[in-house]
């Protein structure tokens, strides 16, 4: 399946810039709620969706849109991912709390998945001018200009979340630049990677409109997302467990045996 990729991109530049950039800095007391514990929610998270959804309606009606507020409200919407040949997936602010705390780290984010598979994605960090646009077959554009494949590193530099409840995070490997740090949003390390600033990351989790965008620009350049086992990530539903982003599939395999420890 085919959208208009062009339209999308016009759609998510304007929410990014319209919607969420001016009350960046600006926000009240009453603005920002728990989600649940330690996961924030915004008037700004809700509006921008809101705006994306109708946006996208407009350009593909047929096609059903599963939201992060929405799924916060109703599990049920995430059921689209399964039950249908497209889905458009949308993070209206991939790094609320980045966000909130006033650092530019934040990026609305849109994805389409067909049949389980991410085809297309656009990222746009509005407080760093920057947008990413990938379309599986069709190349990455960041700015309106192709990128290149990444040139693959001698040592890889690699960055993995923390990991909850006190497990290890990674085991340190020859050949590998390894750190751990975080948080890792999304939509600026996986552009991070898609740019060459670093190579690969680890996840341990997320939800669909966490990694699906990104996964389109980090496959796109001849990267790999994938699973513990080496299997290719599919942004069906949440994901649970180590996940795998690399430049190239020789980084992905290092950075699998660092997260096999538990």
């Amino acid at each position: 399946m085919r959208v208009d990729v062009d339209a999308v991109t016009a759609l998510v530049e304007h929410v990014a810039y319209q919607v969420v950039l001016p009350r960046f800095g600006h926000l009240a007391s009453g603005d920002v709620a728990d989600k649940a514990p330690g996961d924030l929610v915004t008037v700004v998270d809700t509006a921008a969706e809101a705006a994306i959804v109708e946006g996208l309606t407009a350009i593909a009606p047929d096609v059903p849109v599963v939201g992060e507020e929405a799924v916060a409200a109703d599990p049920a919407v995430l059921d689209a991912l399964g039950d249908s040949a497209a889905a458009f997936v949308v993070d209206p602010i991939d790094g609320t709390r980045a966000f909130v705390e006033g650092r530019p780290d934040y990026a609305v984010m849109v994805a389409l998945v067909v049949r389980g598979e991410p085809v297309a994605g656009w990222i746009c960090l509005p407080s760093r001018a920057t947008t990413w646009v990938g379309e599986r077959g069709s190349g990455v554009f960041r700015d309106g200009t192709r990128v290149a494949p990444p040139a693959r590193p001698e040592v890889p530099r690699v960055r993995v979340s923390p990991r909850r409840g006190g497990r290890p995070d990674a085991t340190a490997l020859p050949g590998l630049d390894l750190a751990v740090e975080g948080p890792l949003w999304c939509g600026r390390f996986y552009g991070d990677v898609a740019g060459g600033t670093l190579d690969g990351l680890g996840y341990w989790g997320g939800w669909p409109w966490d990694h699906a965008p990104g996964t389109v620009l980090v496959r796109e350049l001849g990267g790999a997302v994938v699973g513990i086992d080496g299997a290719d990530y599919r942004p069906v539903g949440r994901w649970r467990g180590p996940l795998v982003v690399a430049a190239e599939p020789g980084t992905a395999s290092l950075l699998r045996a660092a997260m096999q420890g538990e």
